[in-house]
């Protein structure tokens, strides 16, 4: 799932061998290798790694179905197919159907850009037990994440006090502490990662989509992309179109936004999302604990946040909540309306000196394990995001538009403008200011629009169906709350998504689901 600011992290200090396997990502190979032919070892999944996560190994699905994990190759270079390649991690679980029906496999893309496949499948495989009745699950850690040629910036410690900084500079000396900031992340993401750089595009990851279909002997690629996920699709779509089976795009990024744009856009969801959260708590019978009414409760937050910036309270010991951290947290429980009970919970504490709870959100946010440990979560998104991202934003173009993004959002305006500054100083060029997602002549794509979604506001589905071209986009539009619609259990979401999965059906074009 994607962050709400562009993000920056790190991940974890690994031995000498290990490192040098993940800084130069790559493997000589024989000019001679036709990588479409090779053949998958799938064997039991170990435990995710550190740069995954960390934690246990994944447990069998109901019915005692044993998740299974394989590396696949795929060129370092895609402009050099048959040069050096890396490791793509997938992980699968098998149709638990008829095989006489069996469609294929279903590749799943849950966002970031950064966010480990191998990880997170497993976290939701029993939601999608009817699409397994018909597809082997599938998903994988894309180029620079985790296991797959992950991409490594600053260590543990440097990102505990990196992630406490202020994001929200108030004079100079803020300003050139954030920026100071920014430039040694990115340089050490270039001294610990410069070779894997330049490749790991989201056009990059979408030909390695489609090396994926080839390699588990599917004619097209089915896909169920979320939040980047969907951008991902996109671009595979735009560059495969002939390929494309049948695919579900959710959370949806809307394609035709500069960064800026987008940043912008994600101000007012993020808003919009505090001004549901704060209705519905004090919509109550029983007395909402963090104010009396829902402008009360917004108030409230904006004073904490304020009170923070010069005087962080206790958080996860020995750490101290920062109004950077904060914010971050506050973010965080926004993406599910399942977590508005944890962020009542965390103000109530917060307004009593005890900002645990909130910490604890924003580490989930940030990759942060209980131990301490970061995944690379951050330090792919930002890689991922500065190559595919050709603006590259200063302190005046921050200065210029705070107040549209403080008309969007007083609580997350500041935030978010001044997030825009992650790509300064780093060292590929982007490609362009947004992706390239036409896909005349693909098969019908399935977009599903949320009409309370914080990070991918609604109005992106509707840019995404333009922006595929005609006849391919089908909009479907569910009014609820959270980063997605699938994940809500909404029955009239699922049986339209899983209508076509399964089916074939595709719903009518502007089917809502309330």
């Amino acid at each position: 799932m994607p962050n709400p600011s562009p993000p920056r992290a790190a991940a974890l200090a690994l031995s000498i061998a290990v490192l040098s396997a993940v800084l130069t990502g790559c493997s000589d190979n024989s000019k001679s290798e036709d990588l479409t032919a090779q053949k998958l070892s799938w064997k039991d999944c170990p435990a995710p790694s550190e740069s995954e996560g960390g934690g246990n190994a994944p447990s069998p699905l109901p019915g005692g179905t044993q998740w299974q994990c394989a590396t696949m190759k795929a060129p370092l270079d895609w402009a050099d197919p048959k040069g050096a390649t890396i490791g793509i991690a997938l992980i699968r679980a098998r149709t638990s159907g008829d095989q006489s029906k069996r469609i294929g496999s279903l590749i799943f893309n849950f966002g970031g850009p950064g966010g480990s496949g191998v990880t997170t499948l497993p976290a939701f495989g029993e939601d999608y037990t009817k699409l397994r009745t018909r597809y082997d699950l599938v998903s994988f850690d894309p180029r620079g994440v985790g296991r797959s040629a992950g991409v490594k910036c600053e260590d543990d410690s440097q990102l505990d006090v990196f992630f406490q900084q202020d994001a929200t500079p108030d004079d100079p000396a803020e300003q050139k502490n954030l920026l100071n900031n920014t430039k040694a992340f990115n340089a050490a993401c270039e001294k610990n990662s410069g070779r894997t750089l330049p490749h790991v595009p989201t056009t990059d990851a979408a030909r390695d989509m489609d090396l994926m279909r080839q390699v588990l002997g599917d004619a097209k690629l089915h896909y169920f992309g979320i939040s980047y996920g969907t951008e991902l699709g996109g671009v595979y779509a735009h560059l495969f179109p002939k390929h494309v089976g049948r695919a579900v795009f959710d959370a949806v990024v809307d394609p035709r936004q500069n960064p800026e744009q987008s940043a912008l856009g994600q101000a007012r969801g993020f808003q919009l999302a505090l001004d549901n959260f704060a209705a519905d708590c004090t919509s109550k019978t029983e007395p909402c604990p963090i104010g009396d009414t829902p402008q009360d409760v917004k108030d409230r937050i904006a004073k904490l946040l304020k009170d923070l910036d010069s005087k962080p309270i206790p958080g996860v010991f020995p750490r101290q909540l920062t109004q950077t951290e904060a914010t971050n947290g506050i973010a965080q429980a926004l993406y599910s309306k399942d977590f508005w009970e944890y962020l009542t919970e965390g103000l109530d504490q917060a307004y009593s000196g005890d900002g645990k709870v909130l910490m604890l959100l924003s580490d989930s946010m940030n990759g942060r394990n209980k131990n301490g440990q970061y995944s690379n979560l951050v330090a792919a998104n930002i890689s991922i995001n500065c190559v595919d991202e050709k603006p590259r934003y200063t302190v005046s173009d921050v200065q210029a538009a705070l107040p549209a993004f403080r008309a969007a959002s007083p609580l997350f305006g500041d935030f978010l403008a001044w997030g825009m500054l992650s790509c300064t100083d780093w060292a590929v060029p982007g490609a362009a200011d947004h992706p390239d997602v036409s896909a005349v002549g693909a098969a019908p794509i399935l977009v599903v629009g949320n009409t309370g979604d914080p990070a991918t506001p609604y109005q992106g589905a509707k840019k995404m169906v333009d922006a595929l071209g005609k006849g391919v986009g089908v909009e479907l539009t569910y009014k609820g709350q959270g980063h997605g619609a699938y994940d809500s259990g909404n029955k009239c979401v699922h049986d339209a998504v899983n209508g076509y999965l399964l089916n074939g059906t595709v719903p009518p074009a502007g089917t809502v689901c309330a």
